[in-house]
Protein backbone atom coordinates (compact mmCIF):
# COMPACT_ATOMS: atom_id res chain seq x y z
CA UNK A 1 0.00 0.00 0.00
CA UNK A 2 1.63 3.09 -0.73
CA UNK A 3 2.27 5.60 2.19
CA UNK A 4 0.18 7.84 3.97
CA UNK A 5 0.66 11.77 3.67
CA UNK A 6 3.07 12.94 5.84
CA UNK A 7 4.30 9.29 7.18
CA UNK A 8 8.08 10.31 7.57
CA UNK A 9 8.75 6.36 8.09
CA UNK A 10 8.79 5.95 4.46
CA UNK A 11 11.43 9.23 4.20
CA UNK A 12 14.11 8.05 2.35
CA UNK A 13 17.76 9.02 3.20
CA UNK A 14 18.08 12.04 0.97
CA UNK A 15 14.72 13.67 0.65
CA UNK A 16 14.10 15.78 -2.05
CA UNK A 17 13.41 19.69 -1.55
CA UNK A 18 10.66 20.38 -4.02
CA UNK A 19 11.36 24.16 -3.47
CA UNK A 20 14.75 24.57 -4.51
CA UNK A 21 14.47 22.27 -7.65
CA UNK A 22 11.00 24.71 -8.46
CA UNK A 23 13.34 27.96 -7.73
CA UNK A 24 16.24 26.49 -9.82
CA UNK A 25 13.47 25.55 -12.71
CA UNK A 26 12.29 29.23 -12.28
CA UNK A 27 15.79 30.46 -12.17
CA UNK A 28 16.18 28.53 -15.69
CA UNK A 29 12.94 29.95 -17.43
CA UNK A 30 10.15 28.06 -16.72
CA UNK A 31 7.01 29.95 -14.91
CA UNK A 32 6.13 29.40 -11.32
CA UNK A 33 3.04 26.62 -11.90
CA UNK A 34 4.91 24.86 -14.20
CA UNK A 35 8.18 24.88 -11.97
CA UNK A 36 6.55 23.41 -9.04
CA UNK A 37 4.30 21.20 -10.93
CA UNK A 38 7.30 19.69 -12.19
CA UNK A 39 9.13 19.62 -8.77
CA UNK A 40 5.87 17.82 -7.21
CA UNK A 41 6.01 15.26 -10.50
CA UNK A 42 9.53 14.55 -9.30
CA UNK A 43 9.02 14.32 -5.79
CA UNK A 44 6.18 11.40 -6.04
CA UNK A 45 8.34 9.21 -8.23
CA UNK A 46 10.56 9.73 -6.12
CA UNK A 47 8.59 8.46 -3.38
CA UNK A 48 7.48 5.57 -5.46
CA UNK A 49 11.25 4.72 -6.08
CA UNK A 50 12.78 1.05 -4.89
CA UNK A 51 14.91 1.16 -2.04
CA UNK A 52 17.69 -1.14 -1.47
CA UNK A 53 15.81 -3.10 1.00
CA UNK A 54 13.39 -3.35 -1.65
CA UNK A 55 15.90 -4.84 -4.49
CA UNK A 56 17.39 -7.18 -1.69
CA UNK A 57 14.01 -8.42 -1.10
CA UNK A 58 12.99 -8.75 -4.61
CA UNK A 59 16.58 -10.80 -5.69
CA UNK A 60 16.05 -12.80 -2.39
CA UNK A 61 12.65 -13.81 -3.60
CA UNK A 62 13.59 -14.54 -7.64
CA UNK A 63 16.95 -16.41 -5.95
CA UNK A 64 14.53 -19.21 -4.13
CA UNK A 65 12.05 -19.08 -7.06
CA UNK A 66 15.39 -19.94 -9.38
CA UNK A 67 16.48 -22.67 -6.99
CA UNK A 68 13.12 -24.02 -7.08
CA UNK A 69 13.02 -24.38 -10.82
CA UNK A 70 16.23 -25.36 -10.79
CA UNK A 71 15.41 -28.76 -8.55
CA UNK A 72 11.98 -29.40 -10.44
CA UNK A 73 14.30 -29.32 -13.65
CA UNK A 74 16.71 -32.05 -12.01
CA UNK A 75 13.91 -33.77 -10.72
CA UNK A 76 12.03 -34.32 -13.96
CA UNK A 77 15.56 -35.09 -16.22
CA UNK A 78 15.86 -37.73 -13.25
CA UNK A 79 12.69 -39.40 -13.68
CA UNK A 80 13.51 -39.16 -17.39
CA UNK A 81 16.90 -40.77 -17.30
CA UNK A 82 15.23 -43.64 -15.07
CA UNK A 83 12.27 -44.18 -17.41
CA UNK A 84 15.58 -44.33 -20.12
CA UNK A 85 17.22 -47.12 -18.11
CA UNK A 86 13.98 -48.92 -17.93
CA UNK A 87 13.32 -48.69 -21.47
CA UNK A 88 16.88 -49.25 -23.00
CA UNK A 89 16.82 -53.15 -21.80
CA UNK A 90 13.15 -53.58 -22.67
CA UNK A 91 14.02 -52.77 -26.25
CA UNK A 92 16.83 -54.79 -26.64
CA UNK A 93 14.73 -58.09 -25.49
CA UNK A 94 12.56 -56.85 -28.43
Amino acid sequence: PPPAPGDLTTMSANPFDTLSTAQDLEAAGIERKQAEAIAKAIHHGDERAATKADLAATKADLESAIAALRADLYRALWIQDAAIVAVVPAAKLL
